[in-house]
């Protein structure tokens, strides 16, 4: 099973199916908003229950303002000035970098608006803006009575004045994201109340018809989630919020595939040196996922050049001992990684051992395992990455471990892994060095009764990379158990061994896949950076 979900396999060549959903950020009451600045390198977003808008880049987040009128949707014009929706003054606003605050829209037929939610701008200068009254509601707004009797959507022409409405009064209950197609004769509108998609045409001077429905049905009964922001990529296909995440529909309005995110989607944006990162703003916190596909080439994204172009990367590989790898490509932040080597000892995987019987060492040197295992831990260890190693160590008769299953009784009768011998001891090459850290275990998983969750949270990690023995035990028992927690699993499938290939392969494509990041030492090392 991969992380996202592909219906048809043109969503492969989208976003690697495999690519890791990273965390930048939690903790927030609803975040929304999310905007990139192409020259300063920067994502901004909002906390609207929380009144407060909030920066994001390489060194962390910091809080830019506060109050922050309950700010939704935001976005730049060509001259990187930003266009903010606010959701407690119930106007659309103009902010200058030098500090000066234009508004852009407050009134419609001398009756103030909702409140305006997302808002979008063409390349002749005009923005296009949802009006729904969310904004007049408690926790996300303010709350006081409406003054317009529908929810519309609106143009304000380029050299500004009035806004004017661009669709039926009554078509609309809740409208709420807008993007144009990549060539801007298209204008997507979605509807939260609705559960649909509309699409219109472009005329001349800016004017929407021909409206049909896009895509309906944009709604679950098992997971949260329904249409709220929206954006068009570079080919045309529209990448909306719904639940589970985000929904994928190709330019002819079929559901393609899914962005599967842990917690509601509000909103996603487009970031990164060359737009291929997609920031998504959820209930509590940001998460950023690496991408094929850039946006459609927005105004205010050509003020230097366009985003590059990249080539399209198959969405998996499959390796020669037939285990499914996620594509390369994908990056990880070093600084929320931990490595892992479980295992690794003399009993386990080296001739002479315990187990030497089972075919382990065979399996061990075909796949390189302590050779790859030595080199990702040395560049862990060059980037600050933590190394913990995680051995199995029991007392003379071992004394506290039950015999409840086969494993632990063969771990009695062998006599294997005690404390002080050279079974115990770790395999030539993988050694503690200075700065590791050392955990000790009595199971299958190395979370089962150790410190390892402690050292994880002193350290600040939550992106753990997995090597070491046997894949379909300690090693599947630990990635299991990490993912059940929370924690993102990385399992560099060269750097582990059990007794056989078949095994091996089984493990990592039947069960490992379900709940890790499958790659291997060389991806990694490149997501390293």
């Amino acid at each position: 099973m991969t992380t996202h979900v592909a219906i048809t396999p043109a969503f492969a060549e989208l976003v690697d199916l495999w690519a890791p959903v990273r965390q930048i950020g939690t903790g927030f009451e609803f975040t929304e908003g999310p905007i990139w600045h192409p020259k300063e390198q920067h994502l901004l977003f909002s906390d609207m229950p929380g009144d407060v808008r909030r920066r994001w880049d390489r060194s962390g987040i910091r809080e830019v303002m506060r109050p922050a009128n309950k700010c939704n949707g935001m976005t730049y014009d060509a001259d990187l000035n930003l266009i903010v929706c606010e959701h407690a003054t119930s106007t659309l606003v103009r902010e200058r970098p030098d500090g000066r605050r234009d508004i852009l829209a407050s009134h419609f037929d001398g009756r103030e608006l909702n409140s305006p939610n997302d808002v979008v701008v063409k390349s002749d200068g005009s923005i296009y803006f949802s009006d729904p009254w969310y904004g007049r509601m408690p926790v996300y707004g303010v709350e006081r009575p409406r003054q317009l009797g529908f929810q519309g959507v609106y143009r304000i022409a380029p050299g500004g004045g009035p806004p004017q409405l661009v669709v039926e009064r009554t078509l609309f209950e809740q409208p709420n994201g807008l993007c144009f197609s990549p060539d801007e004769s298209l204008l997507y509108i979605n509807d939260t109340a609705q559960h649909v998609i509309r699409v219109f045409e472009v005329g001349p001077q800016g004017t929407l018809a021909q409206g049909r429905i896009f895509a309906s049905g944009i709604v679950s009964a098992t997971e949260p989630g329904v249409p709220d922001g929206m954006k068009c990529d570079a080919k045309g296909n529209v990448w909306v919020c719904g639940p589970g995440g985000v929904w994928v529909y190709a330019p002819d309005g079929r559901l393609i595939g899914k962005i599967r995110i842990p917690e509601l989607v509000g909103n996603l944006t487009w970031g990164g040196p060359d737009f291929h990162t997609l920031f998504l703003t959820a209930t509590h916190s940001v998460y950023a996922v690496e991408t094929k596909v850039g946006p459609r080439n927005e105004p205010y994204m050509r003020r230097d050049a366009a985003p590059r172009a990249v080539s399209v990367q198959p969405a998996a590989s499959v390796a020669r001992n037939g285990t499914q790898k996620a594509a390369p490509g994908y990056v990880l932040d070093p600084a929320r990684c931990a490595v892992i080597v479980q295992d690794m000892q003399n009993d386990v995987v080296m001739d002479g051992g315990a187990f030497a019987a089972s075919g382990s060492p065979a399996h061990c040197r075909e796949q390189n395992a302590i050779g790859n295992a030595a080199r990702l831990a040395a560049a862990a260890r060059r980037l600050g990455v933590p190394v913990i190693h995680v051995w199995f160590v029991v007392e003379p008769g071992c004394p506290g471990v039950t015999m409840n299953a086969p494993l632990f009784e063969g771990l009695a009768d062998a006599r294997a892994m005690v404390r002080g011998t050279w079974g115990a001891a770790p395999v030539p090459g993988l050694e503690p060095e200075p700065g590791d850290h050392v955990v000790e275990k009595c199971r299958m998983s190395a979370w089962e009764g150790t410190r390892l969750e402690t050292v994880l949270k002193a350290l600040g990690r939550d992106i753990v990379v997995v090597t070491g023995a046997w894949t379909n035990m300690s090693i599947e028992h630990t990635a299991r158990t990490g993912a059940d927690k929370g924690y993102y699993m990385i399992v560099p499938e060269d750097c582990c061994s059990t007794m056989n290939a078949e095994w091996h392969t089984a493990s990592v494509n039947y069960a490992l896949q379900n709940v890790a990041v499958v790659t291997d030492a060389d991806a990694l090392l490149s997501a390293w950076g």
